[in-house]
């Protein structure tokens, strides 16, 4: 506040007591890389492209540099990370410093302005011969505490600026380390070394794209079947009942269409009889409309219909049975010669 630091106490303090600052080291070294490496970043970028940094975000697992251009080529991208590392290995001092705030030098210190409320000195941070930027932030000393920067690649950012995203330092090491981890699980899983796991999981795609569509050519067939079936019998029931674990709304919409539902009241359903599913009812307009919704409760769902169907998700497939005797009981209702 003003030239004073503020620090937040669970619990008040006595006045002139003694206390002991605990710092998560951890944390603050990953923020000291990752801050000092976005000022060597956006010192790099602005003198190989005059590229202007306008913002920069630390994140939790990465950070994001935006920069003033409409893109970056990979090429840029590279050489701005071969020319980062470079800097990096030659090991150049970062240094802090206080000037006053009419100090004539801080005219050549880069600086997007001080705050409104700012007050005492100001605080500028040198990388020697690279950049020298106002900033109140935590750094490294020396610019081979960084260890390593990799630049991930670039996002669209708002009008007219890119997102550079980048990794500092311990998360490089992390980041590696993350990804070996699911090396060694992919090659656990194809059987294969890590230079054909692209060209395995292709073939796996192709596989399942296959077998997807055998497997919507066999549920039409058996929806075509159980319909005829039903249709062949010499007494057709005035109300059909199917549930079925493997099915989609396709595959009831077949049988609803080969059946008819002039005079027939159908409820189909599909999905794991204790959990969520999909349903369908089909019959006479004037039925559907009038059940359709209360079928929908029952199930512990949602649905929409029109001219003769309702159909929607269901939350309780359990209590198909209370569905199948609502039913009954409608369609008992509607023929007095039962």
């Amino acid at each position: 506040r003003g030239t004073e630091a503020v620090h937040f106490v669970q619990a008040a303090l006595e006045p002139g007591a003694e206390v002991l600052l605990s710092l998560d080291w951890e944390r603050r070294f990953d923020h000291m890389q990752q801050h000092s490496g976005q000022h060597l970043i956006t010192a790099m970028a602005e003198q190989m492209f005059a590229f202007k940094t306008t913002s920069w975000e630390l994140g939790r697992q990465r950070s994001v540099i935006e920069l003033d251009t409409p893109s970056m080529t990979a090429e840029q991208i590279e050489a701005l990370e071969r020319s980062v590392n470079e800097k990096i290995r030659e090991r150049v001092p970062v240094m802090v410093r206080e000037l006053a705030a009419d100090d004539p030098e801080i005219e050549t210190v880069r600086s997007r302005g001080l705050p409104d409320d700012h007050a005492g000195p100001v605080r500028v941070v040198d990388i020697e011969g690279i950049d020298s930027n106002m900033c109140c932030g935590t750094h490294v000393s020396n610019l081979s505490d960084l260890q390593v920067i990799k630049l991930l690649g670039t996002e669209k950012g708002k009008k007219n600026k890119t997102n550079l995203v980048f990794l500092a330092g311990n998360r490089v090491l992390k980041s590696i380390e993350q990804s070996h981890s699911t090396e060694k699980a992919l090659t656990s899983l194809l059987k294969n070394g890590p230079g054909e796991h692209v060209e395995a999981v292709k073939r796996l795609q192709s596989s399942v794209k296959l077998l997807q569509k055998n497997n919507l050519n066999l549920l039409r067939d058996i929806a075509v079947l159980i319909a005829q079936d039903f249709k062949n019998k010499p007494v057709q029931s005035q109300l059909f009942v199917l549930h079925r674990k493997e099915g989609d709304s396709e595959f009831m919409n077949i049988i609803a269409n080969e059946i008819g539902t002039e005079e027939t009241l159908l409820f189909l359903t599909v999905g794991d009889e204790k959990e969520a599913g999909l349903f369908l009812l089909a019959g006479p307009v004037e039925a559907v409309e009038n059940l359709g919704p209360r079928v929908a409760e029952l199930l512990g769902g949602k649905g929409a219909g029109k001219r003769g169907r309702f159909q929607g998700k269901a939350s309780k497939m359990s209590r198909r049975g209370e569905v199948q005797a609502l039913l009954q009981e409608f369609i008992s209702r509607q023929s007095p010669e039962a």
